[in-house]
């Protein structure tokens, strides 16, 4: 009698820790993904999925759902197709989504870690969400959002049934995200810490990120398991000297959130740089609890305390100013607008193309336009972008103007070379003559 009363207490004392636990990480919406899951595939009508999804899934969302919903603009129709199109993807992922429970304690645990090293921890909910491949981990306000798609697969998942275009994934699930849950779980619990999570800057970018990788690190004890630490430690020089390039860039795309299509054949590779800032600050510094203070509480929108942490880091060769002025002096600039110069007030109202020429060669996969000062009215509309010329330092556009009207178009900073420079914002600004 005395070991069945043992024996319900140890019961009942687990039960209420998983009831405390689920006060803190939230996984309803993983049992009602695989509700809404069954009953899509158990018809054939479209109509009635779209509804299905609707109002077993999102009308039922957790307020972490939502949030991932809107941050990563998941839209009904994306549900559909990939529950529709992979079978032995989500088959495959069924029962490690539904063992969730089993990795409660060690994300809590991982929290109270990060309190000890960062007393000054705010309350924030875990919401383990499924999502359509955007994101493994995200964060938004106090909330830290799981993908949990994503981040509870392995190499043990399927994948032949996903295009080319999710190639970022498949590279993502040989690194068996699973095992490395609480990491991942601390690393985005620090985010909600952080003043921001989305930097203006590429600079400002790798420092909130690796921030968040490497006090994880402290946290847990632990190196960090991706692998773009341990590549970057066995290729620094070479990634260093490429992104001390492009650091001042407001263009994240060859460094943050990318694949392995790039010249170093690994994604994500500011991660790296900005661990090997956060982790030269915290080792140069004497008091380390008040490091990892800085650290978080960092105001990474202020261009100025940011280069004062980085230079303080000592990481790069020379002072970040230096950087700065290179990266101006290096932009690429518009050469000469063809057939007519910038600013001129007699241009030809017959003219059906203009053609751009810059000072170096650019990628072409990116460009953008926008508006002048004068606003939509007097906008020169891109009839056609008739695109770059062979060398790539040249684009043309196709154009229709009226007479006796001033014309205004400005080239964003979406345009860059090969290198990730960007342009400055450059204003075309032109006057037709009368007929």
């Amino acid at each position: 009698m005395k070991k069945i009363i043992i024996i319900l207490f140890i019961i009942l004392f687990q039960k209420s820790i998983i009831a405390q636990n689920n006060e803190n990480i939230v996984t309803s919406d993983i049992d009602n993904f695989w509700t809404t899951y069954d009953r899509i595939n158990s018809t054939n009508d479209s109509i009635t999925k779209n509804k299905i999804l609707q109002t077993e899934y999102i009308d039922k969302a957790s307020s972490g759902l939502k949030a991932m919903i809107q941050a990563r603009r998941y839209t009904p129709e994306q549900y559909i197709y990939a529950i529709n199109n992979y079978p032995l993807f989500w088959n495959s992922i069924r029962e490690k989504t539904k063992n969730i429970h089993s990795y409660s304690n060690e994300i809590e645990k991982g929290i109270k870690s990060l309190k000890l090293i960062y007393p000054d921890l705010k309350p924030a909910k875990v919401y383990f969400t499924i999502g359509v491949f955007r994101s493994n981990g995200t964060t938004v306000d106090n909330k830290v959002l799981i993908g949990s798609e994503m981040a509870l697969t392995d190499s043990t998942v399927i994948v032949s049934e996903f295009p080319e275009s999710l190639n970022y994934f498949k590279d993502y699930i040989a690194t068996n995200p699973i095992q490395n849950l609480p990491f991942l779980n601390v690393h985005e619990y620090i985010h909600t810490q952080q003043n921001t999570t989305i930097g203006n800057s590429l600079l400002a970018q790798t420092v909130i990120e690796g921030v968040a990788e490497y006090v994880a690190t402290l946290a847990l004890n632990i190196d960090s398991p991706n692998p773009q630490i341990s590549f970057g430690e066995k290729n620094e020089e070479s990634i260093k000297e490429a992104f001390s390039k492009e650091m001042f860039s407001p263009h994240f795309n060859n460094w943050l959130w990318n694949d392995s299509n790039n010249k170093f054949k690994m994604r994500d590779l500011a991660y790296y740089v900005g661990y090997s800032i956060a982790k030269n600050f915290y080792l140069k510094s004497n008091e380390k609890n008040e490091a990892v203070k800085e650290m978080i509480e960092l105001d990474y929108a202020d261009q100025e305390e940011l280069m004062r942490f980085v230079n303080q880091s000592e990481y790069f060769q020379k002072g970040l100013e230096k950087y700065e002025k290179d990266f101006n002096s290096n932009r690429p600039i518009i050469k000469e607008i063809l057939p007519f110069d910038n600013g001129c007030q007699q241009v030809d109202p017959k003219t059906e193309k203009i053609t751009i020429n810059f000072s170096s060669i650019m990628d072409d996969r990116f460009r953008g336009f926008d508006y002048g000062p004068l606003g939509e009215e007097n906008v020169l509309r891109v009839q056609e972008f008739l695109g770059f010329s062979e060398d790539k330092k040249s684009v043309s556009i196709k154009v229709e103007l009226e007479p006796n009207k001033r014309y205004q178009l400005t080239l964003s900073n979406r345009f860059r070379d090969t290198d990730g420079i960007p342009i400055e914002p450059f204003l075309i600004d032109i006057t037709t003559k009368s007929d």
